[in-house]
């Protein structure tokens, strides 16, 4: 990490930004040059790599680095960028269209492998390049150009996607909560393996208010839990609820209630390398239950593109040929005259 003081403005470029005006794409990248700012890793050593959609515009406007795949292929050529180059910070940006339908084969097995890579999955539950598709995270009867009756399929729950694939580490956030989403991007960086941060989005044109129950600071004191590692699980607009543990389930309360106080409510542990609760914290959801925000799981394992190298580095020891000339000379040679 460079010990020059970077700002916001080192990651930007002159670039006008073009997006619809009022997307959530737009205090996504806001947070994104202030977490990197927050990380301190130069420009030059940051690279940011995307695929297709509307949020895979956002390499255009970063001072790294950067880019523009093609659909679905974000996760396999940052998978690449990091190993051939494995001391640049490397950023996927994807869409859940981008990251979770053509993509998803990538998706998971970057997570699988523990790549060291930050993977932003931007998702606003509609194809919005495209111009208004149901995507793999759109609810069920969804009404959308490609489903004028409703999608008749039940969606991806990312989260579960990426506990599926072995995920270690797992973040979500809101657009527009910009210190939340600053904090976990920066967590995310700073995390040693494959990384994601769903970004709760909206879409203005084709699927505006999908995230009005958390987009304001009210709502998400309502319907929403922030969750910090070390602290008891509590929310509410006074935070007067908590969550407590009850058998193999969890179950909200209200402080006072029963004579149930802040001590006996969870404790929010996400280095625990079993991800059982890790699970059914990120897949909270209705009207009994708030969603989970914040970093949800962040676990240490070894990563592929340090285990690639040290590989490398283990069979060199044991050869005997070092070079390729060494290689060429190796066994019975002759010289034609």
């Amino acid at each position: 990490m460079s010990q020059q003081k970077y700002t916001n403005q080192d990651y930007k470029n002159e670039l006008n930004v073009k997006w619809c005006p009022g997307c959530g794409d737009h205090a996504l990248l806001n947070s994104l040059h202030r977490a990197m700012a927050e990380v301190g890793i130069a420009p030059e050593q940051t690279a940011v790599i995307s695929g297709i959609g509307c949020s895979s515009r956002l390499p255009y406007y970063m001072g790294t680095y950067g880019f523009h795949t093609i659909h679905g292929r974000g996760a396999a050529v940052a998978t690449g960028v990091k190993v051939a180059n494995p001391e640049l910070s490397v950023w996927q940006i994807s869409g859940d269209g981008d990251g979770l339908a053509i993509g998803g084969n990538h998706f998971i097995h970057a997570l699988r492998r523990n790549i060291d890579i930050n993977i932003v999955l931007l998702n606003n539950q509609i194809y919005g390049l495209t111009k208004g598709q149901y995507s793999p995270t759109s609810p069920r009867g969804m009404v959308t150009v490609s489903s004028p009756y409703g999608t008749v399929e039940d969606p991806f729950r990312p989260a579960e996607l990426i506990f599926g694939a072995r995920g270690n580490f797992f973040a979500r956030c809101v657009d527009v909560d910009i210190a939340s989403s600053v904090e976990v991007l920066t967590a995310s960086a700073k995390h040693k393996g494959a990384s994601v941060v769903e970004v709760l989005q909206n879409c203005v044109i084709f699927n505006k208010g999908s995230q009005s129950h958390v987009a304001t600071r009210a709502d998400r004191a309502k319907n929403a839990i922030y969750l910090e590692h070390g602290k008891p699980m509590i929310f509410g607009e006074n935070n007067e609820r908590g969550i407590m543990q009850d058998g193999f389930n969890l179950k909200v309360v209200n402080l006072g209630e029963n004579g149930i106080t802040e001590k006996d409510l969870l404790i929010h542990d996400a280095h625990c390398t079993d991800n059982t609760l890790h699970i059914k914290l990120a897949l909270m959801e209705g009207p009994d239950f708030p969603i989970a925000l914040g970093v949800i799981r962040d676990v240490v394992a070894p990563t592929y593109n340090d285990c690639v190298y040290q590989q490398i580095e283990e069979v060199k020891q044991k050869k005997k040929n070092r070079t390729l000339k060494e290689l060429l000379l190796a066994g019975n040679t002759w010289e034609v005259k």
